[in-house]
Order: structure tokens, then sequence, then C-alpha cells
């Protein structure tokens, strides 16, 4: 379902995306090509002043809810993962390339490229810089706590890359099902 917020907007959905019938898209989302949106995604702009963009190749998997509160935005880079259940709260930027896990929160955070949020993960007032990996289950509210983050693996950059190219098979796939 796709719905225009109070203010009067409309979601801007490129023709090349792939939106599940029964994700929930309103108000001021911009969502770019080959852009994947499962089932029982909601993605809300509503509040006054709020933007919601996502660029290119990037997965919203289920149950995923990104939301941005009055006067802010969220901004989701090119080829980034949004694992199942997570949620991204606005204020948000997420850099290209990267993966937020099963059930992680990002609320109030800037998140360099290539940068994993592992599973059920909480990152809140913090910026991460680019290559760097939050442990499952791992709470980051301190800026001084981010020293002590990992480097990026070859394994585990190889895995964010195949949840990508899994999603963007779905996305041509699920296309020519509805030809």
């Amino acid at each position: 379902m796709q719905m225009q917020n109070p203010q009067k907007q409309q979601p801007n959905i490129s023709e090349k995306a792939w939106i599940s019938e029964t994700a929930v898209i309103v108000g001021n989302v911009t969502i770019a090509d080959d852009v994947f949106v499962a089932p029982n995604a909601v993605i809300r702009a509503d509040e006054p002043g709020s933007s919601i963009v996502i660029g290119s190749c990037c997965n919203v998997q289920d149950n995923v809810v990104i939301h941005a509160l009055s006067d802010s935005e969220v901004v989701i880079r090119s080829n980034t993962s949004l694992a199942h259940g997570c949620i991204v709260h606005g204020p948000c930027r997420i850099g290209k390339g990267c993966f937020v896990g099963f059930g992680a929160v990002v609320f109030d955070c800037i998140i360099g490229n290539d940068t994993l949020l592992l599973h059920n993960s909480t990152v809140c007032r913090v910026e991460i810089p680019n290559g760097k990996v939050v442990s499952d289950g791992q709470t980051l509210t301190e800026q001084g706590k981010i020293k002590g983050l990992n480097d990026i693996t070859q394994d585990l950059a190889e895995f964010k890359n195949s949840v990508v190219k899994v999603n963007m098979d779905l996305v041509n796939d699920y296309r020519k099902l509805a030809e």
C-alpha cells in the first residue's frame, strides 16, 4: 500500500523497484531503481518535515520498519541490506554497501560505507566510520566506544555482497513474473 501523508506528499517509487503488495509506504519517500521491498515492510515519512531516501540496489526485507521523526531524514545509500525485522529511525544516514542485521535498531546515527551492524545490535547517537563491524547483540550509545570496533573481514564483505546479489535477483525475478 502506498499513501500520501497528512502534508499530502506521495511516495516517489522507481518503476524498476519491486514492492510487495503488503508493504506500507507513506509520504515523502523516494525509492530508487532495483530496490526490493519485502512483505510487511513499513516505510513512513509522515511526520511534518520528514523524508526517507532509499538508494539503488538496496533491499528492505520482511518486517523492516523505517521511520523519520519530524524535521528529520533517513538516507540509505546504494547496495545496502536491511535484514528481517530491523528498525531504522531518523534522523539517520546509512552509507553504501552496508548491512543491518536481523532485529537491529539504528537511531540518530551516521553509519559509514561498508559497515555491518550484525543481528540484534543497537546503535544510537553515534557516528561509525567506514568498514567497521558492530557485533551481534552489541549496544553502542557512546562515541568513545567506536574505537573498539573491528574492521570488516573478507568473509563478512563477501556475505553482505551475497545478500545484495540474492535480493537483486529477486527484483528481476519478481518483475518477470509481473510481465
